[in-house]
């Protein structure tokens, strides 16, 4: 078995080899890189650091066009394929080794019809380039947390942002896309035309071909919003876990928060004295005016005696790359999420246990308010089948040093099985680190995009993904 795959290996970097890739760049207008070109390493890199792939070749595309040559010059050779969006997959499977990375970054324009509220988006851009298109006209489409994230493998994993509740998730907001499928043709799905493969790309992943451009509905929100941002001492967890779930209980759509337990950067822009503290951080957007927020998110900053409190009035735009600072290009990545059933107070105890445990100071263990919109779609009605919960557990695990990576990952995985009696033991795709579609979806959902996927991609090219096996 190991010889085969040797061999395996070998054959496809042949195939990824000076030869072939004159082959291919006769119908490719883009850049095809290997190793040893130049910007070769910059385009094969991704966020996660802990992942470690090298591909054989990145095919910069410039077009739909080009997209679709890569597809068919990759399965015809039998090429290992990585879709890259914005790189930003905590799973790490926008690179992969000996493969070809269809790179689609150079696809990053965004054009915005403020009449119609709607603006379509190259497949390759990012959040903050959707923000910087659409806020000048005072609209937004939801998106993430993290401004750098690409809005590909967000949105076809599903998408939870500061607006969930308010407009629902990223694939909510879908009006249409531009899919390049296995065979290399270049279709449009929306609710009108190829409505199946529309389904399975709302939450179904990267599984169904490569997204060219993305249409979505626009909102009215900003330029300027109220934002809720005030650290806690962990010592006071559990008054103020209980004081923001009763918040939860009754507050208006317009508001999403979450719930961060993390220790203090030693950081300019937190105070010196509290470098290193425990926090459990409440942080929150009210997407109306800031007249409305100011009152509505007044109770989050009175839970207890803060250490810090950056909560006021912001741009939008701001609040979208808030956090960004935080995720930094290199560093070592491991994230796990269930979908919470109850978040008693037995559940905010095992909480903070968890919180304390933590081996790395730049991990957190966060809990997403959710409902509200995104759970007003149907649960049949796109491929994200997720919605019914209240609340979301995410166990973040942030690290340097590569000698830390068991511990790291071990406490993520420990803190899934000990809040799993609180949860309904689904996961959130873009939250899982590991290529495994069964937790991500219920069984009915899965045999439709198995079936789905027997029909698009039947010999399953796009596998590199939380994948799912054709029917």
């Amino acid at each position: 078995m190991a010889l085969q795959e040797t061999r395996t290996s070998a054959l496809r970097s042949a195939r990824t080899g000076r030869n072939g890739v004159a082959a291919l760049s006769r119908h490719f207008e883009g850049e095809l890189l290997r190793p040893g070109d130049h910007g070769f390493d910059e385009a094969a890199s991704i966020w996660n650091g802990a992942v470690e792939c090298r591909p054989a070749l990145v095919a910069r595309c410039a077009s739909s066009d080009d997209v679709s040559a890569a597809v068919r010059f990759a399965a015809k050779n039998d090429v290992l394929v990585a879709v890259k969006g914005g790189g930003h997959n905590v799973a790490g499977s926008a690179t992969c080794n000996g493969g070809m990375v269809i790179d689609l970054s150079p696809m990053n324009d965004v054009r915005v019809d403020p009449a119609a509220r709607r603006a379509r988006a190259g497949g390759g851009a990012t959040w903050a380039d959707v923000d910087r298109a659409t806020q000048p006209f005072g609209l937004a489409a939801p998106g993430g947390l993290v401004s750098r994230t690409g809005i590909a493998g967000l949105t076809l994993g599903g998408g939870l942002g500061w607006l969930r509740r308010k407009w629902g998730l990223s694939c909510d907001n879908l009006a249409s896309v531009e899919i390049v499928t296995a065979d290399g043709s270049v279709v449009t799905a929306s609710g009108k035309q190829n409505k199946d493969l529309f389904w399975a790309v709302r939450g179904g992943g990267g599984n169904f071909g490569v997204v060219t451009e993305f249409e979505y509905v626009l909102h009215p929100v900003g330029p300027e919003i109220m934002f809720c941002f005030v650290l806690y001492p962990a010592a006071d967890g559990r008054q103020v876990l209980r004081g923001w779930r009763g918040f939860c209980d009754t507050a208006p759509d317009e508001v999403s928060s979450i719930v961060l337990c993390g220790t203090v950067p030693a950081e300019e822009s937190f105070p010196e004295d509290i470098h290193g503290h425990q926090f459990v951080a409440i942080a929150a957007l009210h997407c109306g005016t800031v007249e409305e927020g100011h009152p509505m998110l007044q109770p989050l900053r009175e839970l207890a005696n803060p250490l810090c409190d950056f909560s006021g009035p912001a741009p939008y735009v701001e609040v979208q790359s808030m956090f960004d600072q935080d995720y930094p290009d290199g560093l070592r990545y491991y994230w796990k999420s269930l979908f919470l059933d109850r978040f008693d107070d037995e559940a905010i105890d095992v909480l903070l246990e968890l919180a304390a445990e933590r081996p790395s100071p730049l991990s957190t263990v966060d809990i997403w308010q959710l409902g509200g919109a995104m759970a007003s779609v149907g649960p049949k009605e796109t491929a994200f089948g997720s919605r019914g919960s209240p609340y979301l557990l995410g166990a973040e695990s942030n690290w340097e040093d590569r000698q830390e990576d068991e511990a790291n990952r071990n406490w993520a995985r420990d803190a899934c099985d000990r809040m799993a009696k609180f949860a309904s033991g689904a996961s959130y795709s873009n939250f899982e680190p590991d290529i495994e579609a069964s937790g991500c979806f219920d069984q009915a959902h899965l045999q439709r995009l198995a079936e789905l996927k027997r029909r698009y991609d039947h010999g399953n090219l796009f596998r590199l993904n939380h994948n799912i096996q054709p029917g």
